[in-house]
This record gives structure tokens, sequence and C-alpha cells, in this order.
């Protein structure tokens, strides 16, 4: 995409600030003015965590834990990615590596690429490091299985969260396993090629705020240091979050000596923006090579649970002493501008108040709920819900797919979800504990124009649910 001169995203920012601060509410069944937005996005990219995404051959590749494989997801633009179909790249039938199948990873070293993850037969303590080698060049696959990744020293230990990365022209594998100072520790070992470890893995004794957990570590090589971060405390806890260590470019990082300590979290939580729990991440460069993100999962609720681990992106920073500024994790369904290079999308949002940033509206029928208690848990910080049943809302939109995101909570219940009136899909907005801006539904690919979407209140619920409510929130629209 070309850049915008200056001008152009003042005009922007200011279309975007009207539409924030000075656009009515609107009336049930009247579409309130568009506001504009060109060539951004917002967060999901995927509902699942442990993300690792690189860019390559003119698309977006993405690969999050599913637990019985791996599968990929790929779009030319990032703001397409929870639209995409995922690729299932890899199935295991022997039983000593075929469940638990957790954190994937990818790099090209010459003509091929491998694919780094990590599994067990289903006891947790099983879990070991492999890699898979592509038949050709395509990211996708298909993929052979090559060997266990087993430092001579650990030969028989818990090990997860396998990564590779180059330093002074060799390759070294760093994952998280048993050591000296944590049962999920960090441990360096030296590989012979991508797919051979040469030697006995060192221990890194790593800060983090919290006693159990130094896992998932990521690299960044720039201005004269490789820059190591990873994941600390137990990735249920709201405090999940990242820290760092750091390399000169002439020092050997088989030494745990030359591993400089920084002081206190890099990526951590945002209760204001309702971000909890950053962490597990991976880095990437924008398709013009000129700017770095990163990608990592979150939670929206404060609560110990593995559950809405959803992966989002955000653009990083470097600071004046040369160090990667990661910032704060942005508010899930921030509006972000794409990474330069990325060639945009269409996309669009329409908000439960009427607002829209394209052809889009929501009418309602019956008395529907609306405030703002919802806070940093929904879009533009407010949404509708009703235990009504029989009560409507009715997105129209223009576009080739829709996605709908609002809170699920312990007094939600069933919806009927229509498209075009066609059949109704019934889809349970109940959650425990409560989540924000999660992902309720996803229609099925639509011809290109326009359509309706309607939801149905059926005032039922499961037992596990204390009430019927069904929460409208946010529109995604694609166009793809």
């Amino acid at each position: 995409m070309p850049r915008r001169s200056t001008s152009a995203r003042l005009a922007v920012l200011l279309a975007l600030l009207i539409g924030l601060f000075c656009v009515p509410q609107a009336q049930a069944g009247q579409p309130a003015p568009a506001v504009k937005a060109a060539g951004t996005f917002r967060n999901p990219l995927n509902t699942g965590p442990d993300p690792f995404l690189t860019y390559a051959d003119g698309a977006y590749r993405l690969t999050t834990t599913q637990g019985d494989s791996i599968r990929m997801w790929s779009a030319p633009s990032l703001g397409t990615l929870l639209d995409a179909d995922p690729v299932t790249v890899w199935t295991d039938t022997d039983p000593a590596r075929n469940q638990h199948i957790w954190a994937a990873e990818f790099y090209r070293f010459g003509n091929r690429w491998y694919l780094y993850y990590t599994a067990d037969d289903g006891v947790d303590d099983h879990h070991r490091l492999y890699v898979l080698e592509s038949e050709g060049g395509d990211p996708t696959g298909p993929y052979h299985f090559k060997a266990k990744l087993t430092p001579p020293n650990h030969a028989n230990d818990f090990a997860i969260d396998p990564g590779v990365f180059q330093h002074n022209g060799k390759l070294y594998l760093a994952y998280a396993g048993i050591n000296a100072y944590q049962h999920n520790g960090l441990n360096i070992a030296p590989m012979a090629n991508p797919y051979t470890v040469s030697g006995d893995a060192v221990a890194l004794d790593a800060d983090g705020g919290c006693p159990e957990v130094r896992e998932g570590p990521e690299f960044l090589n720039r201005n004269g240091r490789t820059w190591l971060t990873y994941s600390t405390c137990d990735t249920g806890k709201p405090d999940y979050q990242l820290w760092m260590l750091s390399l000169p470019d002439d020092a050997d990082p088989l030494t745990p000596g030359n591993w400089r300590r920084h002081p206190g979290p890099v990526f951590s939580r945002d209760d204001a923006k309702g971000v909890y729990g950053p962490g597990h991440h991976a880095f990437f460069r924008s398709p013009d090579g000129t700017q770095d993100w990163i990608v990592y999962h979150a939670k929206t609720t404060a609560s110990n649970t593995y559950g809405n681990r959803t992966t989002r992106a955000q653009k990083i920073g470097w600071k004046a002493d040369g160090s990667p500024d990661l910032g704060s994790p942005l508010a899930l369904g921030a509006t972000q501008d794409l990474p330069s290079g990325d060639p945009g999308n269409g996309n669009y949002w329409i908000n439960d108040d009427g607002r829209s940033s394209g052809a889009g509206q929501v009418a309602y029928q019956g008395a529907w709920n609306s405030g703002t208690g919802c806070a940093a848990q929904c879009f533009w910080s407010d949404d509708h819900w009703s235990d009504r049943a029989g009560n409507t809302a009715t997105f129209t939109f223009t576009g080739t797919r829709i996605a709908l995101l609002s809170v699920r909570d312990t007094g939600n219940g069933i919806a009927a979800i229509s498209v075009d009136g066609g059949a109704e899909q019934r889809v349970d907005f109940y959650a425990s504990p409560r989540t924000g801006e999660t992902l309720q539904y996803l229609s099925p690919r639509l011809p290109s124009g326009r359509h309706t979407l309607r939801i149905r209140v059926t005032g039922e619920h499961d037992a596990s649910s204390s009430a019927s409510f069904v929460s409208v929130d946010r529109a995604e629209v694609y166009t793809d």
C-alpha cells in the first residue's frame, strides 16, 4: 500500500475523531453517518494462542496452537487472516507425539521450510521437540517428519516452545524445558543444521517477576545485539508478560554470563484497555521490510484461565539505546494502520449503535438494553443486549463475509442467526468467566454484494447459564 502523506494521515485521523465524538447515537433502525477508514485492521487475527507469523511469497502465514494438528492460515492482508480458511499442514499417527501439539514455528533455510513444534503422548511431562521439513518451497507444505531435537544432556526431559536463531553465522535451538532454575526454563543448544542438535544445552538464569515460568523465547537482531524476549508467569495468569535478555554480536550464546538481563517487563497487562496476559509472541517484518511487528496472544479477562487467548498484532519501535520498544498492548478492536507494503483490504466495522466505517448498518426490533457498562470489553465501549424471545438485530452490509464479536457471559443464552433469510444456526453466547470482544459467529463465504444477517433472541439458555441474554457489539465485514 503506498504511504500516505502527512496531510492525508491528518485527514483520516480527523475523520475518526469526528466519528468518535460528534456522531449522535443512532435510533433503532436508523443508520448513523459512516466513518471512513482506509488501510486499517482490527484484532483479533485468530482465535488461537501461541502464534507465529511471517510474511512470505506474497502472503502472511500464521500458525496457532490447535492441539491435535498444525494448521496454517494465509492471507495477502493482515486484516483478512481471521477471514482466511486454514490448511492442515501436519497430523501424526505416531502415538508418542500425536497429542498436545503446541507452539509451531517455521523458518526457511535454503530452498526448504522447517517447522518446529512440541508434542507428547498425552502426558504433559512427555513433551519433546520435533522438526518437519517441507517437500518444496511452499510454507504450507507438504511436510515430512525430519527429526526429534534432543540435546544430549536433556535427552529424556520435558521441552516445549522451540525456536531457532542465527548468531555469527551459526544456528542455535532455544526452548523452554527443565533446568536448574525452572521446570519451564530457558535453554540454548548448538545446531549442526536446521534438524540436528550438535551439543549440550546451556541454561539461562532469567528474571521474570514470578518464579514458575520462562518460556517462548524469541529473537531480534539489531544495533549490535541479539535481543531475546521471553514469556514469564503461568500463561493462565493475567500477569503473563514479556521480559528480555540481550547478547553482543561478538559474544558466544552458549556462555550464560554473556547474556545481559534487562530489568522489568517489556510488555505486560493493561487493565484500562482490557488486556490481560499478553505473551507467547513472535516478531515479523512488514511486507516491504521497513517495519517490525509483534504477534502475541492475550485475554480479555483478569481471571486465571487458559481460555480466550486470542492472537493479536501491533507495530513495535526502537529506543535510543538500541533496544526494542514493544510499547503497551492495544485494546482488542483498536483500529490500526496496516503494515507498510500491505496491499490493503476492504474490511470495515459496524458498531452496535449504528456507526460504521463502511456501507453497513444495524436495525433492532423489540426493546433492547444499551449502554457503556462493558467499557474495555466492548468495541467503542458500548453494546446492546436483550433476553426477550423474538427480539432481533439485523445487520445490513456489502461484502463477502461478516464476523460478530461481543461479550460472552455467565448470564448469556442462545441466539438463532441467519444470513439473507436462510436457515437459522443456533449459537450459544454463554461463557465463564466473562470475556469481551469474543468471536461469536463467522458467516459462510457469500457472493460479493449486499446481504443481511439477523440475530434472533431465543429466550433459551443451557444448564450452565443463569439467563438468556444475547449481546450485540461489533460486526467486522470482509470484502475479499
